[in-house]
């Protein structure tokens, strides 16, 4: 399907779309790894991207309909039900310890190509998501944690981060998050990753 980003209907989405999951290894091009970001800044992962809701990156995540009821949409809008598995190997390649935070945010919606998500303060009283996320993640003794979060998030709401996770100089660490996406949320959202300051990292510290 062609479009052109004018006029776009989402229609309602009834049949059968093809795939149950959305699996994906997050690292940079051509790598094993993620690269953490700077200090003080941070990079977003777009979950269940829509037509002219891509939040700038081209990538649609709907998943196309191999049967459907006519007068229905196309494609799989929102990916409903659809469980994502993502794994993040964040690698700190600097020379000191970095505590990197693990964020689930839901930006307003946009197609423009711009480096920078769009948040309301306060927040949209319209519910946008609600579920559980889980996060897994060695600790500093390489015991696998797991930690459960159920969410309920606002249109333009950027959340604190979930975790908090420091990383060693020249080590990787790999953390993996997965949920099953809601059948009443409203998509984009994001999975941001932030390389806090000393200042933010003391404020997080569990």
């Amino acid at each position: 399907l062609e479009y052109d980003g004018e006029g776009v209907i989402y229609g309602r989405v009834a049949g059968v779309a093809q795939g149950s999951q959305w699996r994906t290894n997050v690292v940079d091009e051509g790598k094993s790894y993620l690269t953490i970001p700077e200090t003080g800044e941070a990079f977003s992962y777009v979950l269940s991207s829509v037509h002219v809701g891509t939040l700038g990156t081209g990538q649609v995540q709907s998943a196309p309909m191999l049967a459907r009821y006519p007068d229905t949409a196309y494609l799989a809008h929102g990916n409903y039900g659809v469980h994502y598995y993502l794994t993040l190997p964040l690698k700190n390649t600097s020379d000191r310890t970095q505590n990197i935070a693990i964020a689930f945010q839901t930006p307003v919606k946009h197609n423009q190509d711009v480096e920078q998500l769009e948040f309301l303060q306060p927040p949209d009283d319209r519910v946008f998501f609600r579920g559980t996320v889980r996060i897994q993640y060695p600790d500093e003794r390489g015991i696998m944690r797991s930690r459960y979060f159920h969410l309920v998030q606002r249109r333009g709401q950027q959340s604190p981060p979930l975790v908090t996770i420091p990383v060693r100089p020249g080590a990787t660490r790999e953390v993996k998050v997965d949920f099953l996406y809601p059948p009443d949320a409203t998509p984009p959202q994001v999975l941001t990753v932030r390389t806090l300051t000393d200042i933010e990292a003391a404020q997080y510290q569990e």
